[in-house]
């Protein structure tokens, strides 16, 4: 059947990634209208981003001891906003691919416990098979040993 052919599991990974964007569109425009989370979430990582960046380039364009200003607020909030959207994503989507691997662990464990079942069960199989030959050969050697202690009738 088609339907049990695609994996749950992965539509709902799917629907979550699909979530995740709104959701981090919604954090960034509730982080730029508070004050507490754009002073305190939004404006450090972006200040540092910034520095980084520039520094970066800085070293690049080959100016060595060049002071770097820090942005304004508001773009600093903006690029704040940003990066959390996108920390949101990456996160949830790492997510998602650690929960598959996980599953898929699961699943493979899972797999490996049934052959190991399977492979102790026909051992067992085997080895009552063995003892079973070894019993019918002693009962076959026991009747030929009988049979060779009859008297051979002799012909007149």
């Amino acid at each position: 059947m088609v339907v049990g052919a695609f994996p749950i599991a992965k539509l709902l990974y799917l629907g979550v990634r699909q979530m995740s964007k709104p959701l981090a569109n919604r954090i960034k425009a509730g982080a730029r209208r508070s004050e507490f989370f754009k002073n305190y979430v939004c404006l450090p990582p972006a200040q540092f981003y910034h520095w980084i960046e520039m520094r970066t380039k800085m070293r690049i364009m080959g100016f060595r001891g060049s002071t770097i200003k820090p942005l304004n607020e508001d773009a600093a909030a903006e690029l704040g906003a940003e990066l959390l959207g996108e920390a949101i994503i990456f996160l949830v989507g790492g997510g998602c691919m650690v929960l598959e691997y996980s599953r898929q662990a699961a699943n493979a464990r899972r797999k490996e416990e049934e052959m190991n079942e399977t492979i102790t069960g026909l051992q067992t199989n085997i080895a009552e098979l063995t003892l079973t030959t070894e019993t019918l050969d002693a009962q076959l050697r026991e009747m030929n040993r009988q049979l060779l202690s009859f008297p051979v009738p002799t012909k007149k």
